[in-house]
């Protein structure tokens, strides 16, 4: 349980460094994370309509 704790708590901390040492790099990484999350979402779409 203490190992996970530290995983996470370090993983936060990367994020919040990654945040504020190069924001644009974070900005570009979230935009390309949500832009998969949406090209997914209508693949899936697509499937389905296909279907009906």
């Amino acid at each position: 349980m203490q190992v996970k704790k530290w995983l996470i708590w370090g993983g936060v901390a990367f994020v919040a460094y990654f945040l504020f040492a190069r924001p644009a790099d974070a900005a570009d990484a979230v935009r390309g994370a949500l832009d998969t999350v949406f090209n997914a979402a209508d693949s899936l779409a697509q499937f389905v309509t296909s279907i009906a």
